[in-house]
């Protein structure tokens, strides 16, 4: 276990816990901040970001040879979007528990073009399952867009239109290639595999306080903060599965993690709109 821990922190990794250190503390030091409070901030950031790249790294490894592995990645994946969206629900601001699933809805795509750069893969993700890829991807987005001008009284419009776009859209997913051989095991025990997916919900659910706690001492500007880091940040999760997908030579189940997390995060903000109109 300690060797496959090893191997899942790779030069990638390393080269972005550098940058997180470089622009929190950096922002600090341009901006009259607290350099050591940044520092903290991003340590936990790191911190946060090896216990989800660990545990995806886990997760694809006990399901490598599993049917459908992009599709439950994509579900695995969603778990912090979920774990936000009932805190929201609990304090009674639907805006705020449908912010975290929804606003995944653009990061994720994006993150999953760079996965593609990172593993050298660019060229084969634009050739499998292109119009599906970018009719999910526009349609979940469009959605995203659409609730958030929505009045109230329309909530209910929203859910049952998103409800049948999305549903319509993960039936008609295409299907993945069966697995091949088995793989020698790195891994030899499932033990690991219900762990590995509670360290991931728990450390992505975090992940966004403890990145606000680093932005709030160094002071970094706040339209940076928003879009660049803490929604990049935060979706960290599905650009590690995407990324180790797709160094394992399988670019569908990379898509359809994206595209299958998509839909979910539309069936977790109907849910909880469905709970917050019921609850009113």
């Amino acid at each position: 276990m300690k060797d496959f821990i090893l191997e899942s922190v790779g030069k990638l990794d390393l080269a972005v816990w550098l940058l997180v250190v470089l622009f929190f503390c950096g922002s600090a030091l341009m901006f009259e901040g607290n350099v050591q409070m940044a520092f903290i901030g991003s340590g936990g950031i790191i911190f946060e970001m090896l216990l989800i790249g660990i545990s995806i790294e886990i997760i694809i490894e006990m399901l490598k040879s599993t049917k459908g592995i992009g599709t439950l990645t994509g579900f695995i994946t969603n778990g912090p979007e979920a774990v936000c969206l009932i805190v929201g629900l609990l304090v009674g601001d639907i805006i705020f528990a449908s912010s975290t699933p929804l606003g995944s809805n653009f990061m994720n795509p994006i993150l999953l073009f760079f996965a593609a750069i990172a593993s050298g893969s660019f060229a084969i993700l634009l050739r499998t399952h292109r119009a599906y890829t970018i009719i999910t991807v526009l349609l979940t987005a469009s959605l995203a867009v659409i609730f958030f001008v929505l009045q109230q009284q329309h909530y209910i419009f929203w859910v049952v239109a998103a409800l049948i776009v999305s549903t319509v859209l993960f039936f008609l997913r295409p299907a993945e290639p069966l697995p091949g051989e088995a793989e020698q095991a790195i891994i030899e025990s499932n033990f690991w595999l219900i762990p590995a997916i509670a360290t991931l919900t728990i450390a992505g659910y975090f992940l966004d306080p403890v990145v606000s706690f680093a932005a709030e001492h160094s002071h970094a500007p706040k339209g940076v903060i928003g879009f660049v880091v803490l929604a990049t940040l935060t979706s960290w999760p599905e650009f590690k599965s995407s990324l180790s997908l797709l160094r394992r030579a399988k670019p569908a189940a990379a898509i359809l993690n994206i595209t299958v997390s998509n839909i979910t995060n539309i069936w977790l903000a109907g849910g909880g709109i469905i709970f917050f109109l019921v609850s009113r």
